[in-house]
């Protein structure tokens, strides 16, 4: 088998390698042994959700030594799942490589994401890394995002260490919205109710009404190898919150959004419905955040370099990063808050910041810095994403945000005592400011590549289009009867 991996397309055009052929041989076997029936084969698509196919345990071997070939236009896709680009015409907008025709890209198997399903035993996931036909790397491709900016911290010595906190709603689910009128693109929202009552903070007694399906979730979770560090009840009705353990930054973007897609296939076929979308439009619900913590190794001695040395203040690494994490901010926005509803979320006193400043320890700021003499786990937590977020984009951002502010020496402002109080620099109050921040930063430009940045700001200015010339429910309330 491994003899077969090594003549193999991928292994010549150099995608695989010796030590993933054995690993893929070691795979084909255990599905073989395990009486796996159907594998599905994935990628993490630009708004972070999962597509790709589902083949059958007999042609598992083909995708190591061949690939998978799916449309390219599923990278072109807006949240609605309309493409945005013209890839009928020869100026299709995308200058990266090949993509007229909607023809095909190449997904290639990444062998440390294999995970059989613990809801569906039969039935396994494996991601993959998505190329050109040629193996040329897709310059707006997830993983490989994250993969450089990764590579760019490396190459200054230094390693990230990512903790996740990720808020999501549980509702039992009331009509599906399935009726033929409400299957446009987007289809209607189905239709809800909560499972319980909300603003009843870390109770016990509101954990023991949810105990059931959280333990579900937990166990599944765990079953996938995540490693869950606590799950606790949050302030909103139906609203909970999953911790996870610190892992290097590739690690936990596959952790979140494995953890979101089997929330959603878990909750789905249980009558329910989990949403992770920003501030759901229901009456007494809460936003929900993804809280980054966030530290920096020294890649040679492994020390923190974050944690206070003897008589505390900021080590030039925590001072840097946070600068850097807040010059960039409005610039970082559109990755770590991805959609038109994100900025919905930026409100004061609702344990979401609205000002880019930091504070020690302190919640309403936007970035939380929870260092400590002599704790090794001493961090920094970025308040403003939320979990809708593609993690590899909204990760890569924190690398390349707080890298530079290391790198070009960069000193922290003084904390903010009072994050509500005063005039400081606002966040970016729409998705179309953010656009105009990103647009404008010549930090991201570099880091990521024009190709990278065109794309992004093609893709999210057709999302925002579409938003500007839909008339709103407000405005039919606001202006029918008075004008």
């Amino acid at each position: 088998m491994r003899e077969t991996f090594k003549a193999g397309k991928l292994a010549q055009m150099g995608l695989l390698s010796a030590e993933d052929g054995a690993r893929a041989a070691d795979l084909v076997a255990q599905v073989q042994s395990d009486g796996i029936e159907t594998v599905r084969v994935l990628f993490v698509d630009q708004h972070g959700i999962l597509r790709g196919k589902t083949i059958v345990a007999s042609a598992f071997a083909s995708v190591f030594s061949a690939g998978i070939a799916v449309p390219s236009t599923l990278l072109l896709k807006d949240t609605s799942h309309r493409t945005a680009f013209d890839v009928w015409s020869h100026n299709s907008g995308i200058q990266a490589g090949p993509m007229q025709g909607a023809n095909d890209v190449l997904l290639v198997p990444c062998p440390e994401t294999f995970r059989v399903l613990p809801w569906s035993p039969h039935s396994a996931w494996i991601f993959c890394d998505v190329v050109f036909r040629d193996g040329r790397p897709i310059p707006f491709s997830a993983r490989h995002v994250l993969r450089r900016a990764m590579d760019r911290l490396a190459d200054q010595n230094m390693a990230a260490v990512i903790g996740l906190e990720v808020e999501f709603h549980i509702f039992e689910r009331t009509d599906t919205a399935t009726n033929h009128s409400q299957s446009e693109m987007p289809g209607a929202p189905v239709e809800t109710r909560n499972l319980a009552q909300g603003y009843q903070f870390l109770t016990e007694n509101r954990y023991g009404e949810l105990e059931g399906i959280l333990d579900v979730l937990r166990r599944y979770a765990q079953g996938l190898g995540l490693a869950v560090r606590s799950v606790e009840i949050e302030m909103g009705p139906s609203q909970v919150e999953f911790t996870f353990d610190p892992a290097d930054p590739m690690t936990q973007a596959d952790a979140l959004v494995m953890f979101r897609t089997m929330v959603k296939q878990v909750c789905a076929a249980k009558g329910l419905h989990a949403s992770f979308m920003a501030k759901p439009r229901l009456e007494n619900t809460m936003a929900n955040g993804w809280h980054i913590h966030q530290s920096l190794l020294d890649v040679n001695s492994g020390r923190n370099l974050f944690m206070p040395d003897e008589g505390g203040g900021l080590t030039p690494q925590a001072s840097g990063w946070i600068a850097g994490l807040l010059t960039h901010a409005a610039a970082a926005s559109v990755l770590i808050a991805p959609s038109v509803n994100s900025y919905k979320r930026y409100l004061p006193f609702q344990l979401a910041p609205n000002k880019i400043q930091w504070g020690e320890d302190n919640r309403g700021a936007m970035l939380r810095a929870l260092l400590q003499e002599g704790d090794g786990a001493s961090r920094i937590e970025n308040r403003a994403p939320d979990t809708s977020a593609n993690p590899y984009y909204a990760l890569a951002a924190q690398l390349i945000a707080g890298g530079e502010g290391i790198s070009n020496g960069r000193v922290a402002p003084a904390p903010t005592q009072s994050p509500y109080e005063g005039e400081g620099e606002q966040l970016p109050r729409s998705l179309g400011d953010a656009l105009q921040a990103f647009e404008a930063s010549s930090l991201f430009r570099r880091a990521l590549g024009s190709d990278f940045s065109d794309y992004l700001l093609h893709l999210k200015r057709f999302e925002w289009n579409r938003y500007l010339n839909t008339v709103s429910e407000w405005e039919q309330t606001e202006y029918f009867n008075l004008y």
